[in-house]
């Protein structure tokens, strides 16, 4: 059986390894091994910070819901508790959105939600 030469796949594995470190410093752009080092690893931090980056910005949303609320007068904790009280179902993206872009609208929900705790602890 004839030998196999891997020319063209060889050279395609590498143009795709060196295209993806395209922009690196120094030799982890340039050369193949530290190149693909520098690939791979990047590629781990992709996907675990692809998964943080839900984290991070849920951690965003529930410190301006604590500014809002502090700023009227409840905590964060107090605030929730009374919207899952009065069965006001808002995710804490959308209840950020609303202290930032409808003020009012954020007063009357504090509002009711402290409403809802007294008459619970009443």
């Amino acid at each position: 059986m004839p030998r196999t030469r891997t020319n063209v796949a060889h050279h395609k594995r590498v143009k795709r390894v060196l295209k993806a470190a395209k922009g690196y410093y120094g030799g982890r752009g340039k050369l193949l091994r530290t190149a693909r080092d520098t690939v791979l690893r990047a590629g781990v931090y992709a996907y675990r910070d692809r998964r943080r980056r839900k984290q991070d910005f849920r951690r965003l949303w529930i410190t301006r819901i604590t500014g809002a609320c502090r700023a009227r007068g409840t905590s964060y904790s107090q605030f929730i508790n009374g919207l899952k009280l009065a069965q006001i179902d808002l995710n804490r993206k959308m209840l950020s959105e609303i202290a930032i872009a409808d003020p009012a609208a954020f007063d009357r929900l504090v509002e009711i939600a402290g409403e809802q705790r007294k008459a619970a602890a009443a």
